[in-house]
């Protein structure tokens, strides 16, 4: 894992990332295997993504006799930004059962690339809880900022971002916006595009997840 130290950015290398990037990355791979291959790497980005989470004494009987062991300490709730987040969400239900969920609907102008909420619903109280936002691509920041803010006042105060692809704009922007937040991604990509692609990306992932291109 590779992190800088003028911002809470975590670039997730493994091998099996990789190779399931590349192919998230062919534009000939249909979306069935799309859809495995996102919530492999959403899976090994959101293990990284958890290694702080606090832990706790238990006591617990084993077949052989009464021990200690340690547990999640913390309540957790994972945050999809629709509706690509969604894509995502399986991997982090996968790592933590109990998690909770909440959904945030944001809609991208592709004129002006600005987004707008159309739907927001959030488990109470957040305070006290370690909050996962998934949202596959950051591209501009800016459905990510405003997901993040509505979080925050919500009341939450361990937040986290998951990314399956990011682009050196979007990251930038969450280091203006929020930079107590950090970032997980395994790919830091080379730009965006004049429509505010992620360039080489991986294209528009709700589509590609859901066959709707």
């Amino acid at each position: 894992m590779l992190s800088s130290p003028r911002m809470p950015l975590h670039v997730v290398k493994h091998p099996l990332i990789e190779d399931a990037l590349a192919r998230l990355r062919q534009s000939t791979t249909p979306s069935d295997e799309f859809r495995r291959l996102a919530r492999r790497v959403s899976l090994l980005v959101a293990a990284e993504a958890t290694r702080d989470l606090p832990l706790g004494d238990t006591i617990v009987e084993t077949p052989l006799e009464v021990t200690t062991v340690h547990t999640i300490a913390t309540r957790v709730v994972a945050v999809p930004v629709l509706r690509a987040g969604l894509g995502m969400l399986d991997a982090v239900l996968a790592l933590v059962p109990g998690a909770r969920v909440g959904h945030i609907g944001l809609r991208r102008d592709e004129e002006t690339a600005e987004a707008s909420r159309y739907y927001a619903r959030l488990p109470e109280p957040l305070a006290s809880c370690s909050v996962v936002v998934l949202d596959p691509m950051l591209a501009t920041g800016g459905s990510a900022a405003a997901a993040l803010a509505l979080i925050k006042a919500a009341g939450a105060r361990d937040v986290r971002l998951v990314c399956l692809v990011a682009a050196p704009e979007g990251v930038a922007a969450l280091q203006r916006t929020h930079p107590d937040v950090p970032i997980y991604t395994p790919a830091v990509d080379s730009h965006l595009n004049e429509r505010k692609f992620i360039v080489p990306g991986l294209g528009d992932l709700g589509d590609r997840l859901y066959g709707t291109e």
